[in-house]
């Protein structure tokens, strides 16, 4: 049973109510979120040191998964650290300041994944549907430009939208009124800065990824006919073999990363236009959903991905012994 009688701070009036757990509760979900964190940090950690110290590695869909494993690897640090604490004691201990840091930071690292996908697509789409232009038009240089353009952006929409206070944009006084306490620290948005926010970080890069995707397919599918009917299938098959598992490969991570993190950005946009109605709990568990695909790809890789089994961890133990 929850006791809301508490506060976060007891000699404070202005102090948010405190859920408290019974203790094998706490310490069972301290176990099972704490797993989940040493998942993300330890396997994004894997993959971005893999791809930073091995030269073979060195290409430029590497360097996006290097970007996506980075944006991982942070979220695991500074967001679902603090994160797993306030879920658990339901207060925030840490400060306005950093309050704003992590929430600035989930947004950043959230816009940061989806738009590396985003190029990742891209990466793909040279690839697969147009092989002989990969290489000039898909350099290591454009990949780097890419990713200072991806962060660049992420950061400064991240940054902007809470420091600047667009995230009450409208609704100040309902913020100011019924949400602000001692010891909380709520990702709350308004009805426009949410869809203005989902609009360009979630949905608009998803639809692109999906379009994207969707043609490599089509246009894989009518090349393997094509090369079918002229009765050279073993040849292509071998020299096309590492794009299409890479393809795959990373058509699964943008298909996992959509199913986490879509009930957070439709229920998230629904919940302005119902009265904040949504209970607290539920909004809670959306955003672990989301938060838990940042344990996955890691994994994914591990299993699609030979070059990540042959090198993790067996070489990276050697480079340190």
């Amino acid at each position: 049973m929850l006791n809301e009688t508490e506060r976060c701070f007891e000699s404070r009036n202005t102090s948010c109510l405190k859920s408290s757990y019974p203790i094998p509760l706490c310490v069972t979900l301290y176990i099972i979120l704490g797993v989940i964190i040493i998942l993300t940090v330890c396997g994004n950690l894997l993959v971005t040191f893999s791809v930073a110290y091995f030269k073979q590695l060195h290409t430029p869909t590497n360097y996006l998964i290097l970007s996506l494993a980075m944006s991982d690897l942070l979220s695991g640090i500074i967001v679902m650290f603090p994160f797993m604490i306030q879920t658990i004691e339901s207060c925030w201990y840490f400060g306005d300041f950093f309050c704003n840091v992590y929430m600035s930071s989930a947004f950043t690292l959230c816009t940061a994944s989806i738009i590396t996908l985003s190029f990742i697509s891209v990466d793909r789409y040279y690839a697969v549907c147009q092989p002989l232009l990969y290489r000039r038009k898909i350099s290591v240089n454009v990949v780097l430009i890419m990713i200072l353009i991806c962060w660049s952006f992420s950061v400064i929409l991240g940054f902007g939208i809470i420091f600047l206070k667009l995230n009450i944009l409208g609704v100040e006084e309902f913020y100011y009124n019924h949400v602000v306490c001692e010891g909380g620290c709520v990702m709350f948005m308004s009805g426009v800065s949410i869809t203005v926010f989902s609009v360009i970080s979630f949905y608009l890069p998803g639809i692109i990824m999906l379009c994207v995707y969707l043609k490599i397919f089509l246009v894989a599918r009518k090349q393997f006919r094509s090369i079918q009917n002229a009765g050279c299938v073993n040849s292509v098959k071998k020299s096309n073999t590492s794009q299409t598992k890479a393809t795959k490969t990373l058509a699964i991570v943008m298909g996992v990363f959509l199913c986490f993190t879509t009930p957070f950005f439709v229920f998230n946009i629904i919940n302005p236009f119902i009265s904040y109605s949504k209970p607290p709990k539920f909004t809670v568990t959306l955003t672990w959903l989301a938060y838990l695909n940042s344990a996955v790809n890691p994994m994914i890789y591990a299993f699609f991905y030979s070059w990540f089994r042959k090198l993790c961890p067996v070489k990276i133990v050697s480079v340190f012994t």
